[in-house]
């Protein structure tokens, strides 16, 4: 006989539970404690089974019925409804744990025992300058192409080309932590690889391996020309300037106590200042006791009165045994510099191309400030110069960011 309110009201606690049928399998389960809960009993793949219907008076008679007609309709098209209740509490689970910041965090917590603290700290860094803002509430299975695409452009108008790409591999990323957890079925980044232009290149030969950059520093201690194009060889990479830039450098441009050096950059008409780490005025005081009384800081070989040939650091190269035009190149140390900045040590791609010399177009249209950036680019060049130190004997010729690419 079907189960009616009063009936239920009445339902007084026993000592032990007990079962008021109502039909159809569902009964009202009555605890000693007073408490009392739906249940439906139903056979699926030949086992008996139970499906919690909710509680009384929270889930009223009627209410009831009506989960238990679902449940039924459910068994007649051959799905299990405890299987299916199970699976609709999850997706509920990840509805409200799935925006992009949160699943974000979920794959930068999986990633923090393989990476270094400073590569983690950074990628930290630029999700939440750069994508929480804008995108970091939005329920991760929902964000499409076009919404990323406006992040990256509003990290690329700023002139940080290089950390636009960065960003839209690392959202690829967490669009793929988030495809193996459930949370999403697609990657939409992934179709934005060639959206934002490339970043400026070079086709001059580099080496960009720190291991090869070890090994060719430590040739350079081979080299048997003259002290000068011997100094100008070491200068090279750790100042990493136009070839021409180097070669001409004047005395009058450097100032070793302050450890800068100021010049125009003829390509572009623009004043220039390069800071000093301590190994390179190191090297140029040894310089100066030989050629600091002359104009140039390293004069041509035949006189004093012009600069060294342009030729001079190819030519040291080539007698070191370097292919300058398969391996690298005095202008290809731009080139290592930038890469080895960038991938190895993560310095901002910013300082990095201000540091370069490029015109990076910010957002009031100034192409280039010789001083932005500048406390950062001390940082960065005596950092650089103690990395090369190391590459140097042997002591880091691994990269510092392992798995953060």
């Amino acid at each position: 006989m079907p189960l009616t309110d009063i009936a239920i009201r009445k339902a007084a606690p026993r000592e032990k539970t007990y079962r008021l049928a109502d039909g159809g399998g569902m009964y009202l389960e009555v605890s000693p404690a007073g408490g009392r809960y739906w249940r439906l009993k139903y056979r699926f793949a030949g086992k008996e089974k139970r499906l919690a219907l909710g509680v009384y008076p929270d889930v009223p008679l009627a209410a009831a019925r009506e989960k238990r007609n679902d449940a039924r309709k459910k068994l007649a098209a051959g799905i299990d409804p405890g299987e299916a209740k199970r699976t609709g509490k999850r997706a509920a689970l990840l509805a409200a744990t799935n925006s992009f910041e949160i699943v974000t965090r979920g794959w930068m917590d999986e990633r923090k025992g393989y990476v270094t603290a400073g590569s983690w700290g950074k990628t930290k860094a630029r999700f939440e300058k750069d994508v929480f803002p804008w995108i970091g509430k939005r329920p991760v299975a929902e964000i499409d192409a076009p919404e990323i695409l406006t992040v990256l452009k509003r990290v690329d108008s700023r002139g940080a080309r290089f950390t636009s790409h960065r960003v839209r591999s690392e959202i690829s990323r967490v669009f793929r932590y988030a495809i193996k957890e459930g949370y999403c079925r697609t990657d939409p980044a992934a179709h934005l690889v060639d959206a934002i232009p490339p970043a400026q290149t070079t086709h001059f030969a580099s080496i960009t391996d720190p291991a090869k950059v070890g090994e060719m520093l430590r040739a350079f201690e081979g080299f048997s020309g003259t002290f000068a194009v011997l100094c100008a060889l070491k200068l090279a990479p750790m100042l990493f300037t136009r070839p021409g830039e180097l070669r001409t450098a004047e005395w009058s441009q450097i100032d070793l106590e302050k450890g800068e050096w100021r010049y125009l950059v003829t390509k572009t008409n623009t004043q220039h200042l390069v800071p000093l780490a301590t190994q390179v005025v190191r090297i140029l005081r040894e310089l100066h006791a030989l050629t600091g009384r002359g104009r140039y800081v390293f004069p041509g070989a035949r006189s004093a009165q012009r600069p060294m040939s342009d030729a001079a650091i190819n030519a040291a190269l080539r007698r070191l045994g370097y292919d300058t035009r398969t391996e690298i190149t005095g202008h290809g140390f731009r080139a290592m510099a930038r890469t080895i900045l960038h991938e190895e040590l993560e310095q901002k791609p910013e300082v990095i191309e201000h540091q370069l010399a490029h015109a990076v177009p910010d957002n009031l249209g100034t192409a280039y400030n010789r001083t932005k950036f500048i406390k950062e680019r001390r940082v960065m060049m005596q950092k650089w110069a103690d990395y090369l130190d190391r590459l140097k004997v042997g002591a880091e010729v691994m990269p510092l960011s392992q798995g953060a690419r």
